[in-house]
């Protein structure tokens, strides 16, 4: 029996709050002369079940190519100024690995930034597959987690998979897809109504070596 666990990359693995403000509202200054965002601000609003991001961010009611262009140019060298992994997560990762447990990461971000971050913070080589809503439909649509699955060989009748997530749209997603959801508790969401929950990145491998 194989056990695959897939994770969410912001908010889970890495906390990268301070370079999307930083990247956010380098765009709001250039493109639209407008007066900075508090980070709290820019990651209630990314997590927020419905939402406009490009209203709130920029006020416009879609996001136009020039603000999409500039905010993935700037973010490109932003993105790596200031990420760092969870306590936990690279100890975590290690017993997984060790473990024979399967591992990829779905994220909303684009797969470049994904790639780039956790090549950076040199944990990228723990994972089968590494997908973000430029390859696949974003959460909670299950492409992305379905496409790591396949990569895993995953049979669901007789292997495991788990998807650790702080977001509402990880448990969504692993509900779309048929496996088990994690709501890890440390992240940007500040409360998700789950019963499986992480406390700490320890915990998920608690619950995947059971």
């Amino acid at each position: 029996m194989k056990k695959i666990v897939i994770f969410d990359m912001d908010g889970t693995l890495i906390d990268s709050k301070k370079d999307i403000t930083i990247s956010v509202n380098y765009v709001r200054r250039v493109n639209h002369g407008l007066p900075p965002l508090s980070e709290e601000f820019i990651v209630d609003a990314i997590n927020k079940k419905e939402r406009n991001l490009a209203f709130l961010f920029y006020g416009t009611k879609e996001y136009e190519e020039r603000d999409r262009e500039l905010f993935e140019k700037h973010y490109h060298n932003q993105c790596i100024e200031h990420a760092s992994l969870y306590d936990g997560v690279q100890e975590t990762l290690e017993l997984l690995h060790a473990n024979a447990v399967l591992m990829g990461v779905a994220t909303n971000a684009p797969t470049k930034f994904a790639k780039r971050m956790l090549e950076h913070l040199k944990i990228a080589d723990y994972f089968v597959k590494i997908v973000g809503a430029d390859k696949a439909k974003p959460k909670p649509d299950p492409d992305m987690v379905l496409q790591i699955l396949s990569a895993c060989n995953y049979e669901p009748q007789s292997d495991k998979a788990w998807m650790v997530g702080d977001n509402p749209k990880d448990i969504e997603v692993a509900k779309r897809s048929g496996i088990e959801a994690i709501y890890a508790t440390w992240g940007f969401q500040s409360e998700v109504a789950w019963p499986l929950r992480a406390n700490h990145p320890k915990d998920i491998v608690k619950i995947v070596l059971q």
